[in-house]
């Protein structure tokens, strides 16, 4: 990752890769433990690290963001902080004065598969990730907007196929709403 993607001011790679699993990130609020049965053992309002991804047991690609991409150590205190039976807690952990490593892929097939890491792979992905970052706004939004409309011309295809499946079973009679007819 650190050749295909370089070293950000620290001297770390500007990008990694972590198994789902063992990437753990800080989250504040309250906390119900339970037993094996389900029974409450307690409740506590603090910080806990959890995993951070889904599915757990595959590979994600992160890269670092500055700490300046937080805002300032105060306003990630305003914008974080909430509040449980009056006691302030940090739903998302303390200020990231160092950066942090932020999702940007999950290593994973079409229909959910398990895809083995590889150097391809990651060399792959960091180059999209930064072509990506690479193109100007306006670009992002309208691909972006390609893509849902595209999503929403086959879920039409889908529904139009189901709806035409039924059609005798509600003696020829069928109506489908589109979300811009209703």
């Amino acid at each position: 990752m650190a050749r295909a993607g370089g070293f950000n001011r620290l001297g770390e790679p500007n990008f990694r890769v972590v198994w789902g699993g063992s990437r753990l990130s800080w989250i504040g609020g309250r906390w119900t433990d339970r037993d094996a049965n389900g029974n409450v053992v307690r409740q506590a309002i603090e910080l806990r690290r959890e995993p951070k991804y889904l599915p757990q047991d595959r590979w994600h690609i992160e890269r670092w963001m500055p700490p300046e991409a937080y805002g300032s150590p105060e306003s990630w205190r305003v914008q974080t902080t909430e509040i449980e039976d009056g006691i302030a807690i940090p739903a998302l952990g303390p200020y990231p004065s160092r950066g942090e490593y932020e999702h940007c892929f999950t290593l994973i097939g079409t229909h959910g598969e398990f895809i083995p890491l590889s150097p391809a792979a990651c060399d792959w992905i960091v180059r999209a990730v930064e072509w990506a970052r690479r193109q100007p706004r306006s670009a992002r939004r309208a691909a972006l907007a390609a893509r849902e409309d595209q999503r929403e011309l086959s879920f039409d295809r889908v529904a139009d196929a189901l709806f035409d499946d039924a059609a005798p079973a509600f003696g020829g009679n069928t109506f489908v709403a589109r979300a811009g007819n209703l």
